[in-house]
């Protein structure tokens, strides 16, 4: 297949310079985009109707051939916009040729890439939104079971499995706030800015943006073609899902080892071992947090590309598209499991409470009730740690221990320490929690 821009290349330079290989994906966005540029340039008089209406059948053949199967992707093409112009000609003849008025492949490329990153992102929110969804509804069922919270990964203080999860569900709101963050800032068209500096027939750029559904067109022309910072955001925001998605794997493999036994996970999402017969393996859960580390490597390549690049469009940025697939791609895997993984694990509220019940983790509840009955915090808290480095569970310690350690304390340090009770004091928000997260998703 020939060029569009009429020269030739050869062996490794051809390989290096082809793009189809990545951007084919975007060829609904790329005929999408063609379809509006032609409606606007027959309605401007700068190519005919009957030349539009040739341009509008072509491509929407090409579209349902493609849908279909019946057309497959020439892979021997430069990239997707010369295939699809290409394959134009070849059905309409010269009206197929005149597509390319008041265009170049530059705005051609970047209005193609707006397209489908604003698509992917309509997914992933979507997605998003179904992981809020299961963590939700897996908190609404251990609301009250008490467990550990920890601070280094200590025993800290007792929370509810419930209210963990919601913390869960809080950093995915923060990621659908950031991804339709992303949305909007690049919904902007940059088709009529051409190579760099516009063109001199008169286009309507306001129609194509509209016909596209984009919020206007991209006001500077230099900037329509070179600005990449949609991918580099796009790919910010999804770095922050990963680091998110793989703070939940650690703690679902954590939680489903022997060692914590919390929850077990659900089949489909674990593995065996080829040699040890009794192994359950969190495979999934750790190759979500092994697939954040690619993330994070697709942003530092975007914005390395970037770097030092002078305006406008430049043969790097032909990188673009690599880093952010990847990206998009390996977010949405990883989205699509969590949220059936989360929805289909069973947890275990005895071995919650039987691990809440060994840390002494009421030990600041019992220097509170010290500061409630008139001594300073501090000393309350070096007496509550001469309880604890004694070993006894302080539900457990007789009441003259208590008052060895200091005369203040009475019967009623027993109701201070009961895990329940402390629970119960601390007023964690579960129900508040859940209710936002309930209303979130219906607004969202």
């Amino acid at each position: 297949m020939n060029n569009l821009w009429g020269g030739s290349i050869a062996g490794a330079a051809r390989a290096l310079n082809s793009s189809i290989e990545v951007d084919c994906r975007m060829w609904r966005e790329d005929i999408t985009g063609s379809l509006a540029h032609a409606a606007m340039l027959a309605k401007q008089g700068i190519i005919t109707e009957a030349d539009g209406a040739a341009i509008k059948a072509g491509l929407e053949g090409i579209l349902a051939d493609l849908d279909s199967g019946k057309l497959t992707i020439d892979m021997s093409a430069e990239d997707i916009h010369t295939f699809v112009e290409m394959e134009l000609t070849a059905r309409i003849g010269d009206a197929g040729k005149r597509l390319h008025t008041a265009r170049s492949r530059n705005d051609q490329v970047a209005t193609d890439l707006r397209l489908y990153t604003r698509g992917q992102l309509d997914e992933l929110i979507g997605l998003a939104l179904e992981a809020i969804r299961a963590i939700h509804d897996k908190a609404a069922e251990h609301a009250d079971t008490v467990m550990p919270g920890y601070t280094h990964l200590q025993r800290a203080q007792p929370v509810t499995f419930g209210h963990y999860l919601c913390a869960w569900a809080m950093m995915l709101t923060r990621d659908v706030g950031r991804l339709k963050d992303a949305r909007k800032r690049l919904n902007q068209c940059p088709l009529g800015a051409c190579a760099l500096a516009g063109t001199t027939f008169p286009i309507d750029r306001d129609a194509t943006a509209a016909a596209l559904g984009f919020d206007g067109p991209v006001i500077n022309s230099l900037d329509a073609v070179s600005d990449r910072d949609f991918c580099v955001e796009t790919l910010s925001a999804l770095s922050l899902v990963m680091a998110h998605l793989s703070r939940m794997a650690e703690e679902l493999v954590l939680w489903s080892s022997l060692e914590f036994g919390y929850v077990t996970m659900p089949e489909g999402f674990v593995t065996g071992s080829s040699i040890m017969p009794q192994k359950k393996n969190p495979d999934m859960a750790e190759l979500i947090r092994g697939k954040t580390g690619r993330v994070y490597g697709d942003l530092t390549a975007m914005l390395t590309v970037l770097k030092g690049l002078p305006l406008a469009y430049n043969k790097d940025m032909q990188e673009d598209k690599q880093a952010l697939f990847d990206a998009l791609d390996t977010v949405k895997l990883c989205l699509s499991v969590l949220a059936p993984m989360v929805a289909g694990m069973t947890a275990h509220p005895e071995a919650m409470r039987k691990a809440a019940g060994a840390g002494f983790i009421n030990a600041t509840d019992c220097a509170d009730w010290l500061v409630a009955h008139g001594v300073p915090f501090r000393e309350a808290y070096g007496i509550a740690a001469g309880l604890v480095h004694g070993g006894t569970p302080l539900e457990e310690l007789p009441i003259e221990a208590y008052k060895k350690a200091c005369p203040v304390f009475d019967e009623t340090v027993y109701a201070a320490v009961d895990l329940d009770a402390c629970v119960k004091r601390r007023n964690l928000p579960v129900a508040e929690e859940l209710a936002f997260l309930e209303r979130f998703l219906e607004e969202n």
